[in-house]
Parts: C-alpha cells; sequence; structure tokens
C-alpha cells in the first residue's frame, strides 16, 4: 500500500518505517492510554498519632494518589479505643466530606457500608472489578474507609488540597 510523507508530500510504501527522500520516521497510531485499576491503602493510626497529624497525612496520601493516578485509597483510621469510634475516624470521615463537596475526590465509602448489597459499592464494583477481592468488601469493618477520586482534574485540585492542608496546620 502507497501512503504520502506526511513532511515531504512523496509517495512512499505505508509499511516502511522511514521516507526514502527525506528520512522523516513514520507517525506512528497513537494508541488509548489503558489506565491499570491502582488501590493504595495507607495506614494513618500508624504511631498514634494526634488528629492534626492524621488529617495532614490524610490530605498528603489524597494529595500524592491524585498524582500518581490512584482510583482507590483504603485509609485505616481505626474505630477508637473507646468503642464508641474515634475522633480520627470521625475527623477524617468531615474532611472527606469536604473533598467530596469541593470536587476534589468522587466519593467515599464508610467500611461499615463496604458491603455488596451497598448501593455504591455495586457501582464502584462494576467500575473496579477487582475490589470484588478485596479484603475488607463485606466485613463491617468501621475502622477503614474507601476514597474514590476522581481523574482529569489534578491541575485545579492541588491547590485546593494544598489550601487545606494549610487550614488544617
Amino acid at each position: 500500500m502507497i501512503t504520502v510523507c506526511e513532511v515531504c508530500g512523496n509517495e512512499r510504501e505505508a509499511a516502511g518505517g522511514r521516507c526514502p527522500f527525506c528520512g522523516t520516521k513514520r507517525a506512528e497510531p497513537e494508541l488509548p492510554e489503558i489506565r491499570p485499576f491502582l488501590q493504595k491503602t495507607v495506614n494513618l493510626e500508624a504511631g498514634r498519632p494526634t488528629v492534626d497529624l492524621a488529617l495532614h497525612r490524610l490530605t498528603e496520601v489524597i494529595d500524592d494518589a491524585i498524582r500518581n493516578k490512584i482510583a482507590v485509597i483504603t485509609i485505616i483510621h481505626g474505630y477508637g479505643s473507646s468503642g464508641k469510634g474515634g475522633v480520627i475516624r470521625e475527623e477524617c470521615r468531615k474532611t472527606l466530606d469536604h473533598l467530596k463537596n469541593s470536587g476534589t475526590i468522587r466519593d467515599y465509602i464508610a467500611g461499615e457500608h463496604f458491603h455488596k448489597k451497598h448501593h455504591q459499592v455495586r457501582s464502584l464494583l462494576q467500575r473496579f472489578p477487582r475490589l470484588r477481592s478485596d479484603f475488607n468488601l463485606n466485613r463491617n469493618n468501621k475502622g477503614i474507609t474507601l476514597v474514590v477520586l476522581s481523574y482529569g482534574l489534578i491541575y485545579c485540585i492541588l491547590p485546593v488540597i494544598t489550601f487545606y492542608a494549610t487550614l488544617l496546620s
């Protein structure tokens, strides 16, 4: 098959790598980017941090995950030693509410709702079938929260996260 060189306009073989007239390499058709499913687990309660430090870590983790195109983050914040829900857990979820409302994250799912019958989880499992094998699925784990990130908003979101992290510190 004969094609026309994009640089010099001479006819050339379509299968050839370089144009015999100008030496330009044939442009390869661009393939669509296939994003692998990436999931990250982060333990915010490691080292028994203060609430402020845990929230600072949370915003840093989300910032890093957005940059690295992570799809889902599992946040381990613990349930609290009192047995009725810890402060870090409550404050993490308030922060995630704010980040969801501002468009920084797509959604979050509390561990106690991470089961196949929950409507949010069903749609998440359709988008990311590999989550069906997640250890925490159907375990009613109140010590974790799954964060679902949005793509394509990286450049406008990072300043929001940085601003919010500054407010927390």
